[in-house]
């Protein structure tokens, strides 16, 4: 009697375990699955999920760009295909990457980002929307260096499922001037 109690519970358990994590990156779907309870926004991010080849170029001051930096952009479904990831692998070893949550709620998307470079108590975070036009467009509160008020903005454009290009850029509150500090190229190789 206890070996069957024993063998149902193991059964439950394992049940329950899958219905929780069947949307979960696995060797069948190394970057997860969208879910079907998710919010309909959180495929705002499906053309990006896979791997991708990429050029990072970054501002070093107004009149100079740095060189390109190679790297691989990966993004996937987690927390059971609830929300996306991304992580990225620099060859100058600047590795980061974000959580990615879409919150019906405030109808926003919250994206919390981290770093290899810098180990910080809280993370970044940057808030927004897919427009109309296809652009997903985020926001986070910065001032620039002479203390004017504004946000960097970050914008993942011509979004296709061969790839993506992305931009981050200050601009101020109105968005009447913009600074580009950093551009990204992307090519999908998986």
């Amino acid at each position: 009697m206890k070996s069957t109690i024993l063998i149902l519970i193991s059964l439950l358990s394992a049940s329950f375990l899958f219905g929780q994590s069947q949307y979960e990156p696995s060797e069948k779907n190394p970057f997860g699955k969208l879910n079907p309870d998710a919010p309909e926004q959180t495929a705002d991010f499906a053309p990006l999920i896979g791997k991708c080849k990429c050029k990072s170029v970054a501002r070093i001051d107004q009149n100079t760009w740095a060189d390109t930096v190679m790297m691989e952009w990966t993004y996937k479904y987690i927390m059971n295909g609830m929300a996306v990831q991304d992580e990225t692998i620099k060859e100058d070893n600047a590795h980061s990457g974000s959580i990615r949550q879409y919150n019906a709620d405030s109808a926003r998307w919250y994206v919390h980002y981290y770093s290899s470079t810098t180990a910080t108590p809280t993370l970044s975070a940057w808030e927004g929307n897919k427009n109309q036009d296809g652009d997903i467009i985020l926001y986070k509160n910065q001032p620039a260096p002479n203390g004017t008020e504004g946000f960097y903005k970050i914008t993942f454009k011509d979004i296709a499922d061969d790839g993506f290009n992305w931009v981050g850029q200050w601009v101020n509150k109105t968005e009447t001037f913009v600074y580009p500090t950093w551009r990204i190229f992307c090519k999908k190789i998986e």
